[in-house]
């Protein structure tokens, strides 16, 4: 098994590993604490340090669980990374939802703590934009968070390339502590952003990259090739437009024929798809989500398939992926 390689975040000095374990759907919809426990202690034990989480995901729930998890594990703080985002609030007030105004940051912070019993975070993304408060009056409270020791770095989360440069520059107008990640979806089906848009705040900012759904919500596994699986993601009430996403018959003709590029490489279509997003220089980490410990595993083999991701095979993954 191939070693787990750690990257810079961006211009950051942090170094998180190519792997990471994120908790979306499956914390509180799917897992509960003692299979939690297991995923991330085989992670970790595989030299996974970064696991990354938000506020909105089960509601809450997924941090309560992950923080039981560090606490039972008992791992040395420094030797891991956790992350939170901001922005969909967890309650219907005015200033509780769908915003990034500095009220709502400011408590949004200390709640977070308290449901993951630590003391900072090492992450924090503000989870989508908000066109309704000034961009000043969030970066201002972003470095707040930071200056007051409950966050090390920030970030953004599916931000246009526009609106990274226009915080950036105001953190360096008033000396404040600047964005240094963005978290994009990026997968076989969806690059343009990644790899079009946010082209130059790479070198620009240096900015980097926690990429999420490398498996495009597990279409590119080819486990849907056949239908929806009732114990699958797909299958969860509430989820059904995700449902409609994974029946698309034109993605599902591409899986099949990623198919026998995996079968040559000797790995399957999930390590194959996951490698591919590796060998991009401006993803810091993937992050790859799991409800078994078979599955974090299989994962983790997808550091086996990087090298053999050859200029020849990757242009025969380009003519299918298109």
């Amino acid at each position: 098994m191939t070693t787990m390689q750690y990257r810079r975040l961006g211009r950051s000095g942090l170094k998180v590993s190519e792997l990471s374990f994120g908790s979306w759907v499956t914390y509180g919809n799917q897992l509960d604490d003692s299979l939690a426990r297991d995923c991330m202690a085989a992670a970790y034990d595989a030299g996974v340090n970064f696991f990354d989480n938000a506020e909105v995901y089960a509601k809450g729930q997924s941090e309560v669980i992950m923080g039981d998890v560090l606490k039972k594990l008992g791992w040395r703080r420094a030797s891991y990374i956790v992350s939170t985002k901001f922005y969909w609030g967890l309650n219907d007030g005015p200033n509780e939802r769908n915003t990034l105004n500095r009220k709502y940051l400011m408590q949004a912070i200390d709640a977070s703590l308290k449901r993951f019993q630590l003391d900072y975070v090492d992450l924090v993304f503000c989870h989508r934009p908000d066109p309704d408060t000034p961009l000043e009056e969030t970066v201002h409270a972003m470095h707040d968070m930071i200056a007051a020791g409950k966050a090390l770095y920030w970030g953004t989360s599916e931000w246009s390339a526009a609106e990274i440069y226009a915080a950036w520059e105001i953190a360096e107008r008033h000396h404040l502590h600047k964005p240094v990640m963005e978290q994009p979806q990026y997968n076989l089906f969806h690059r343009e952003r990644v790899e079009k848009e946010y082209a130059r705040l790479y070198a620009d900012l240096g900015i980097g990259t926690t990429i999420w759904s490398p498996l495009a919500s597990g279409l590119l596994t080819g486990k849907y090739n056949d239908g929806i699986p009732k114990d699958s993601r797909g299958a969860i009430k509430g989820y059904e437009w995700l449902a409609e996403r994974l029946t698309n018959p034109v993605e599902i003709a591409k899986v099949k024929k990623l198919a026998p590029i995996a079968q040559d490489l000797g790995c399957s279509l999930a390590q194959l798809a996951i490698a591919w997003c590796l060998k991009n220089p401006h993803v810091s980490t993937v992050i790859t989500g799991a409800s078994r410990v078979s599955q974090v595993h299989e994962n983790l083999g997808a550091l086996d398939v990087v090298g053999k991701l050859t200029p020849d095979v990757v242009t025969r993954i380009e003519a299918i992926t298109g």
